[in-house]
């Protein structure tokens, strides 16, 4: 927990660090493995950066059209993947972090923001668990920079959030895409750093 006594109140948000997005999982993106590892040594080294640690997680019950029938577009339409309850959808092993919370989506649908996800518990979006907290400042980093990372900056900043992408602790599909995704984020208002960065 922050001991700092000024008006920000921040939360480390861990987007989709789960096995099914990590090498050997059904949408696997390269580096997953090591982005969970490097997130556990970050978030043990620097509890005292944040008021609360949040983690989210694909958990698909019946997504609908986002399982590809046959083959996926890898726009709207995926491989099966991260299915409640499955191996898949759990937690990589290497992410040893202590969570204040676990928020879920896409139970019935496609969800790519953590926004969008509910706190296990209390059934809160995950916005309005945040606000009941008092945290206005986001820490976003996981899988995949390029998808869900994104689209949970993107979320945050439209609720008011100030947003800062730890950029060695998230990982793109590619790293083109990665690349895209940070110039949008960075147009949109957030900030870029690095691990070492908020530690100065």
């Amino acid at each position: 927990m922050s001991t700092t006594e000024d008006t920000e109140r921040r939360a480390l948000i861990v987007v989709d660090v789960q096995n099914d997005f990590c090498e050997g999982g059904s949408l696997a993106v390269e580096g997953g493995a090591a982005v969970a590892a490097a997130i556990t040594a970050h978030a043990a080294g620097n509890a005292h950066l944040y008021e609360q640690v949040v983690a989210s997680r694909d958990w698909h019950i019946d997504p609908g059209d986002h399982f590809a029938e046959g083959e996926p577009d890898y726009l709207d339409t995926w491989p099966v993947h991260c299915v409640a309850g499955t191996d898949g959808a759990a937690f990589h092993p290497a992410l040893g972090v202590t969570f204040d919370a676990v928020v879920s989506k896409g139970h019935w649908t496609a969800a790519y923001s953590a926004l969008e996800a509910t706190e296990d518990d209390t059934g809160l979006l995950l916005g309005d668990w945040l606000r009941a907290r008092g945290i206005t400042e986001l820490d976003v980093v996981g899988i995949a920079t390029s998808h869900c990372v994104k689209a949970t900056a993107l979320d945050a900043l439209e609720q008011g959030f100030g947003v800062r992408l730890l950029t060695d602790l998230a990982v793109g599909v590619t790293p083109e895409l990665a690349a895209a995704a940070v110039e949008a984020l960075v147009e949109a208002g957030a900030e870029l750093a690095t691990a070492a960065d908020v530690l100065r």
